[in-house]
């Protein structure tokens, strides 16, 4: 068993995304691993499917990833992560689950910006 730390693995893994060799960062992953994107009611199920997919991830550039903020309790971190390609922008809650020293399960929400609606103007300030 490896004996990093579940939030160190998961900053590690940040780490290694930004590399964009997906096959390297796969090797992080638990055997069983799952990734979880119920937005789209999708799920990639192994190390294998991961890294294909994210190769095959149609980008303008590299990706570049920034954390924002992690919180780890015991063998659960969440991750808050600024996501672009030099185009794109997003940013990513990622739930990871780690067993064995491993990525077991990842459940990953992907906020889309929207205008606020203007009735609620008065009880809100822009930020």
């Amino acid at each position: 068993m490896d004996n990093t730390k579940p939030k160190e693995l998961i900053e590690q893994f940040w780490q290694m995304m930004e590399s964009n060799d997906f096959y390297a960062v796969a090797q992080l992953l638990h055997d069983d691993f799952t990734l979880e994107w119920h937005q789209s009611g999708e799920r990639i199920r192994g190390r294998e499917n991961f890294a294909k997919l994210n190769t095959a991830y149609p980008a303008e550039g590299k990706w570049h990833f920034i954390v924002n903020s992690i919180v780890a309790e015991a063998d659960v971190v969440v991750t808050d992560v600024s996501v672009t390609d030099g185009v794109k922008q997003d940013r990513v809650i990622t739930f990871s689950t780690i067993r064995d020293g491993k990525i077991w399960k990842q459940t990953e929400f992907w906020p889309e910006p929207f205008e606020a609606p203007e009735w609620r103007a008065q009880w809100v300030e822009k930020i």
